[in-house]
């Protein structure tokens, strides 16, 4: 019987997508479970859950940006500021959208994620992107040709919208027999699932999913779900 694959949900423009990619192969085969690659469009799922990104707001930024170098340290792992941040990763999900045998595809995922992660030039330009994948062994031209065809940004949407639906969040996300694990310092508790040893057990969980809110942010998504603005503790 094939073991249900691990399925690694991501966006370019993540830098915790990049030091999740880090781990995930070695994690997958160390439980023998092949890996499905889902490139998803973050802006889709702040635009769906209203927030705004960690980038856009100023403080978050900043500290974002120390943390993933700090843990580009702790892991001895090449990290440079991209080009320009946010940016535009439509071209590379598309690209890392279009079919592929798998180790193909995990090659171009690899190559667009040091392009932007890695200390290259990005991948926003179609001919850096054609360059790079060339470079790489692949067909660069093709490939960029490709992820402007209607039927390859349509795979892209239905991935995001599938995430949505599925109840993701952020980026990266690693589903795992459904289980839900966002960002890129979950490994420990990736393995404990797969190894059985979850702590969180369904009664457990039922006490968490009844608590209600006495208290609602004005504005806020459940506030505006339930028809009224709590604003005593504004």
């Amino acid at each position: 019987m094939l073991s249900t694959p691990i399925r690694f949900l991501f966006d370019f423009i993540s830098p915790f997508s990049y030091l999740a990619w880090q781990w995930i192969h070695e994690l997958a085969e160390a439980h023998e479970r092949p890996i499905e690659y889902q490139p998803i469009l973050f802006a889709a799922l702040l635009n769906h859950h209203g927030q705004l990104g960690p980038a856009e707001i100023e403080p978050k930024r900043r500290f974002i940006f120390k943390q993933v170098l700090r843990r580009a340290h702790a892991l001895r792992l090449p990290l440079a500021p991209p080009p320009a941040h946010p940016f535009n990763p439509l071209l590379a999900l598309r690209v890392a959208s279009v079919d592929l045998p798998p180790e193909q595809r995990r090659l171009v995922i690899d190559t667009l994620m040091r392009a932007v992660w890695g200390g290259g030039p990005g991948a926003e330009n179609p001919a850096t992107v054609a360059v790079l994948l060339d470079a790489a062994g692949l067909e660069g031209t093709s490939l960029v040709a490709r992820a402007g065809e209607d039927e390859i940004k349509d795979r892209l949407r239905a991935s995001t919208g599938l995430a949505i639906e599925r109840g993701v969040f952020g980026v990266p996300t690693v589903l795992v027999d459904d289980e839900l694990f966002w960002g890129s310092d979950t490994r420990d508790d990736i393995e404990r699932f797969l190894a059985g040893k979850d702590p969180i057990a369904a009664d457990l969980m039922r006490r968490w999913e009844k608590i209600e809110p006495s208290a609602r942010r004005p504005g806020s998504a459940r506030a505006r779900g339930s028809g009224r603005d709590d604003t005593r503790n504004s």
